[in-house]
């Protein structure tokens, strides 16, 4: 699981298709389309992907995922245009989807046939830890692998590392049924294909997200969590800069914020029992961080210190993220813990697709500092939503029994 993380990351075009894209001559406009149907691509096939990794198999999607994205990158270098750009983002965001559910149900139930399901937590922290330094070295060796072979040779090491980690999925195990141990490794017994197997997936995922209160809210938790800082990612380094670090400098402070969010991957199994009191703190402590972070020059901050507060923000946001998918998967108690957690991830990306445009329609008229502080609003909010809803409650109850006693 480590290793398949890890590679699955570990792709050396992620800092510089970009710069790929713009030698070839793509404009703003045409980047920012291809980002769009990439975004479009995971949400149309998040859902119908995790019931159908429900109905036939987790494990391969798992492994068939990889080969598609290694499909796309092979395009992307050997016939550079616009239209090999948008197929290999179609191609990408299917990937995405396939993983998106797959991942997590095969993870949680093979640990429950393992007996050992409190331990998802940890180990899909570790699991992001791994991720994010594939992250990390991807970006390390970028530089040096473009400068010594070009986009080839680059896009060479990214279509390896895709074809490794289908490797590695095609050997997970997987059984089905939630510990029980009647399940088969091919699948499990509960797994039923073709079109009507699908279906009753789809249905059956759907019906306990709608139904059962406690995974409708375990749901809705996954992208208030997750979507909001997911996004700002991917403007920290026009926040960094905008600090006044230099171009060169930037990949640098990055490094540490991501050093952040892998601290926050390895808390995950220790604090995996906090409670909603704590989970709540944990929540506004690191929208305050982000906040004050954000303000940079304005606040009259030193660099270092500014994103040292991001880095704290993200290490909380981190754990905050692994929590609530724990906390999601321990909810769920049918057979479509996939299609669940597909429709967890749909959310997300909807949301994502939000703060992206809200994220552009306010930078423009402010400094990206600002707009971090405005999105750092919604999660000391969401800390705060527990407590005064407790407190109209219990006030609602006081009000009750002055009026029997009268």
């Amino acid at each position: 699981m480590y290793g398949y993380s890890f590679l699955d990351d570990f792709v050396l075009l992620y800092p510089v298709y970009a710069l790929l894209f713009s030698d070839t001559g793509l404009s703003v406009a045409q980047v920012s389309s291809l980002f769009v149907l990439w975004s479009v691509t995971g949400i149309l096939l998040e859902v119908p992907s995790g019931a159908l990794a429900d109905a036939v198999s987790r494990r391969l999607l798992l492994w068939t995922g990889p080969l598609l994205s290694a499909t796309g990158f092979a395009l992307w270098v050997l016939a550079p245009s616009y239209w090999t750009f948008a197929l290999g983002f179609v191609l990408w965001g299917a990937k995405g989807a396939f993983g998106s559910g797959a991942l997590e149900a095969l993870v949680y139930e093979e640990l429950a046939h393992l007996g050992a399901a409190d331990r998802y937590a940890h180990v899909m922290g570790r699991a992001r830890a791994a991720a994010l330094l594939g992250v990390m070295a991807a970006t390390a060796l970028a530089g040096p692998a473009l400068a010594a072979g070009g986009y080839a040779l680059v896009g060479a090491a990214s279509v390896g590392a895709c074809v490794v980690t289908a490797g590695v999925g095609w050997g997970f195990p997987e059984h089905r049924g939630g510990g029980s141990g009647d399940a088969s490794p091919e699948g499990g017994a509960e797994a039923e294909g073709g079109a009507e197997g699908w279906w009753a997936a789809l249905r059956a995922g759907v019906a306990e997200a709608r139904g059962d209160r406690a995974v409708r809210g375990a749901l809705l938790l996954v992208p208030a969590v997750t979507a909001v800082w997911g996004a700002l990612d991917e403007y920290t380094p026009l926040l960094v800069r905008e600090a006044g670090a230099a171009d060169a400098e930037v990949p640098w402070w990055l490094l540490l914020v991501w050093v952040g969010a892998t601290a926050g991957s390895l808390l995950a199994g220790t604090v995996r029992g906090v409670g909603a009191a704590g989970f709540a703190g944990l929540l506004a402590g690191a929208g305050l961080a982000l906040a004050a972070g954000a303000a940079l020059p304005a606040g009259g901050l030193p660099l270092p210190a500014g994103i040292a507060l991001i880095a704290l923000a993200f290490c909380g946001f981190q754990l905050a993220t692994v929590l609530a998918d724990a906390r999601l998967q321990d909810s769920v108690k049918g057979p479509g813990r996939a299609t669940v957690t597909s429709l967890a991830g749909a959310a997300t990306e909807l949301t994502t697709v939000a703060v992206y445009a809200t994220y552009g329609f306010l930078a423009p008229s402010t400094t990206h500092g600002t707009t971090f502080a405005v999105f750092a609003a919604p999660y000391v909010l969401a800390a705060l939503a527990p407590a005064m809803s407790n407190g109209r409650r219990s006030s609602h109850y006081r009000q009750q029994r002055q009026r029997k006693r009268r």
